[in-house]
């Protein structure tokens, strides 16, 4: 699991009970793992297909620094799936854990599917560069 990016914990970003909105993580979630995905295939022609399993363990509260962690879990024709777990920075502790997270590859054009050409292996060999 590759911790690529942060965020800080604005006063927007809360609920009712000033914890971070359930909704606001799934969109940086939505985000994150599309750059990923982006990056790892060498293309912007991604749609999100699927969101499966989405957990939620801990609470994340204004002024916290969240960072998003990111795996390839499997790798098709036109797809690829990830596993994005995003905790707090300083504790280290899980706020919540989001599997099998599908996006495909489409031709812009035909909007049809469209093969990215890229094996679990070679992905898995990529160097990323992490923040220090």
């Amino acid at each position: 699991m590759r911790f690529l990016s942060r965020r800080l914990v604005m006063p927007n970003d809360l609920n009712f009970a000033g914890s971070l909105f359930g909704g606001r993580i799934l969109e940086w979630i939505d985000e994150e793992a599309y750059i990923f995905a982006a990056c790892q295939l060498d293309t912007k022609s991604l749609v999100t297909k699927h969101i499966g399993a989405i957990s939620f363990e801990t609470s994340a509260y204004q002024g916290d620094v969240v960072e998003f962690g990111l795996g390839v879990k499997q790798v098709g024709r036109s797809s690829v799936t990830l596993t994005c777990v995003v905790r707090n920075k300083q504790t280290k502790q899980n706020i919540c854990v989001a599997d099998d997270i599908v996006f495909v590859h489409i031709d812009p054009a035909s909007r049809q599917p469209q093969p990215h050409g890229k094996t679990k292996e070679q992905l898995d060999s990529i160097k990323i560069e992490t923040p220090e």
